[in-house]
């Protein structure tokens, strides 16, 4: 009687160690199907924006359309529409890109120059960043984007970006907001009249100097 109890105990462990392992390799499954499916969908949508990027500078922003990259990437309109809700969501996502890539292009240009003059290679690398890429800056501060700036919902990337400008000026205490502000603007502000042909690219290197030298400060 007692062989046969222990066998049975014996066949209920074996029972319930294989439905645990057969539990776990379904779970192991689930999981990698979820994460290849979160993988595809992400690369979904950088092939979207990359596809809205590269008509953009090419042909400029009224021609990307959600028929046009649906064209351009050989995908029907319901798959891009299951990415982004709209056209205006497509380029509110290639603007937040843009953001979190010239903050990198910032945090950088500000890193190599710690011995040297930190505001001047920031300063040459923004204004690098626009002239390189002048249809992703134009998108970047487009009126008609509703990206909040300056707010509580304002996306992680561009509180980066702006947070590399505000590093310059951390030495100069209540000020050092107003001052990354204000040189923000004079950077924005020669980068769009540049691009817009309003100022004489000639005379770049001298605004430079000039914008440099107004906001460098002894530390």
């Amino acid at each position: 009687m007692r062989s046969i109890w222990k066998s049975f105990i014996i066949c209920q462990a074996l029972i319930l160690a294989a439905l645990y392992f057969l539990s776990m390799a379904t779970t192991l499954a689930v999981n990698r199907i979820a994460e290849r499916k979160l993988r595809d969908k992400q690369a979904r949508r950088a092939q979207i924006i990359g596809a809205a990027r590269r008509i953009a500078e090419l042909e400029g922003w009224s021609n990307v359309t959600i028929r046009r990259l649906s064209d351009e990437i050989s995908y029907s309109q319901p798959v891009l529409y299951a990415h982004f809700e709209s056209r205006e969501g497509i380029l509110a996502a290639v603007a937040i890109e843009g953001f979190q890539e010239i903050g990198l292009a910032l945090e950088k240009a500000r890193k190599r120059a710690k011995r040297g003059n930190t505001v001047e290679s920031v300063a040459a690398a923004y204004l690098e960043f626009a002239a390189s890429s002048p249809a992703l800056y134009e998108m970047m501060f487009s009126l008609s984007l509703s990206v909040p700036f300056g707010e509580a919902a304002t996306p992680p990337a561009m509180r980066f970006a702006f947070s590399q400008l505000l590093e310059l000026f951390q030495g100069q205490g209540s000020k050092s907001e107003v001052l990354s502000e204000l040189f923000w603007a004079s950077l924005h502000g020669i980068a769009e009249l540049t691009r817009t042909k309003r100022f004489p690219r000639s005379r770049q290197k001298a605004r430079v100097r000039a914008l440099v030298e107004i906001f460098t400060f002894p530390r």
